[in-house]
This record gives C-alpha cells, structure tokens and sequence, in this order.
C-alpha cells in the first residue's frame, strides 16, 4: 500500500510541475511551433514504423543536439576542457573545428534563429527547474526535457498534418 502511495504522489507532483514551473509549458509551446516546421519525407506504408520516420529526420536530430547542449553545459564543457588542456596544438585544432563547423552550419542551412529559441527555451525551463529545486541528474534531465521536446513537436507536426 505504501508503494502505490509513492507511485501516486509522484505522478501528482509530475502533473502539478507546469503549474509550479511555467516555463516548461513555453517549451512545450515552442517545440510544438518548431515542429509545424520540420521538413519529413513521405515514407511508404502505413505501419507504426512509417508514422515514426519523422524521428530519424534532420530536424529531430538538430532539436534532440541543441536540447543536449542546453540542458548538459557542464558536463559538455567539462569534456571539452579536458580534451583542449592536453596541448596547445589540440586547443587550436579544436577550436578551429568547433568554429568551422558552427559557422557552416548556422549560416548555411538557415537555421539560427530556430536553434537560438529552442536553446533559450531549454534554457529558461532549466532555469524554472532549479527555482521550484526539481534537479534531476544531468543525463536524466537531459533524457526528459528530450522526450518532452520530441514528443511536443510531434504535436505539432500532427496538428498541421490535421489542418
């Protein structure tokens, strides 16, 4: 009985979170909105594996990278440190990719300025997080607010496949 108590206290402090934390709703908000936008090609059939092509598009990978990011700095800029003390030539190497690759990737794809709402976004709900002190583990969290991100954009996709 004690066990069935938990299980339903947890689900209820779940379910109260948007109320207590607001900013996990803008997320859900503007992951919906990006995923109006995602550009998924038409796969044959009409099984449970075609209606679920859109997770191995580019748009589900460029949002599951950015929520990364967002909601795992420390831990990202702990590797990364790491990696560039080992020398000077592997801080320049480094960073001359890291500039490279960001530089040809937000400019030539056009997608800055989705990229820069979706990270603020992740940011802000983390930032909720932590005022109401809901702390998850990083890679948990990380875990979460992935799911919660694909599944609101998944939303969106459905509402416009709907209109």
């Amino acid at each position: 009985m004690a066990v069935l108590a938990a299980v339903v206290a947890s689900l209820l402090r779940l379910l109260v979170l948007p109320l207590r934390a607001p900013l996990v709703l803008l997320l859900v908000a503007v992951a919906a909105y990006i995923g109006t936008s995602w550009r998924v090609p038409p796969t044959p059939g009409d099984g449970l594996l075609a209606s679920l092509s859109w997770l191995a598009s580019f748009d589900a990978l460029q949002t599951l990278l950015v929520v990364v990011v967002c909601s795992m700095p420390l831990r990202l800029l702990r590797g990364v440190t790491g990696l560039m003390a080992a020398s000077q030539v592997m801080t320049l190497v480094l960073t001359l990719l890291i500039v490279t690759v960001a530089a040809i990737y937000l400019l030539r794809l056009e997608v800055l300025s989705r990229v820069l709402i979706l990270g603020s976004a992740v940011l802000l709900a983390r930032v909720d997080l932590a005022r109401i002190r809901v702390v998850p583990p990083p890679l948990r969290l990380s875990c979460g607010l992935s799911v919660l991100v694909l599944v609101s954009c998944a939303l969106g996709r459905w509402l416009i496949s709907r209109a």
